[in-house]
């Protein structure tokens, strides 16, 4: 008898949390919000730059998904990446309504040292580093923005990047091609 594969059984259970959730067990539904909060807060919140703004959208994306969680269907798409279409829309909605303008923020993304936290010259490095390459993300177009933020710091498959940005795969490829392409243009003179 062959073992299931945790991916698999990982699978499985979001499956099983999703089908209790479509008919209607808020504990279920509890349970999925739980496990994607921070990925759909983190998402907004790097679009928006904004706290109150991200805490609004965020729980308007669940209310949202609440409501239409019994139209939601696998067809090769993970719930989470179903959680960040919504979110992807309502940030989409926010910005046409005209008064703001789209840009990727650089506080608070990546001010934790990566290593030897406890040594001030690693953190110090560390966060400038990590403020160099922030500002030159910002300076992307908001297309390469979108998916340097969702194939890097939210580490989404290309599969799933091209999900929630209603694009081929092929697309993303070629997008996420140019926009490392130009950050490593923009970071050239500062890491020679």
């Amino acid at each position: 008898m062959r073992e299931e594969a945790p991916a698999d059984h990982h699978t499985d259970e979001l499956r099983t949390l999703v089908l209790r959730a479509k008919t209607g067990d808020s504990d279920a539904f509890g349970t999925l919000y739980d496990r994607y909060l921070d990925l759909v807060y983190r998402y907004i919140y790097y679009r928006v730059g904004s706290h109150p703004l991200a805490e609004d959208l965020t729980s308007e994306t669940f209310l949202r998904a609440l409501r239409r969680i019994s139209d939601f269907t696998w067809q090769g798409r993970d719930f989470g990446a179903w959680l960040v279409t919504i979110a992807r829309n309502l940030v989409t909605d926010h910005f046409k309504s005209g008064r703001y303008r789209l840009e990727v923020t650089t506080g608070e993304v990546l001010d934790v040292p990566v290593d030897g936290a406890s040594i001030p010259e690693n953190a110090v490095v560390t966060a400038i580093i990590n403020d160099r390459v922030l500002r030159a993300v910002r300076d992307l177009n908001p297309e390469q923005q979108e998916c340097v933020v969702l194939r890097f710091l939210h580490g989404l498959s290309l599969a799933e990047t091209a999900l929630i940005m209603g694009k081929k795969s092929g697309a993303i490829k070629a997008l996420q091609f140019r926009a490392v392409k130009a950050l490593a243009r923009a970071l050239k003179p500062d890491f020679d």
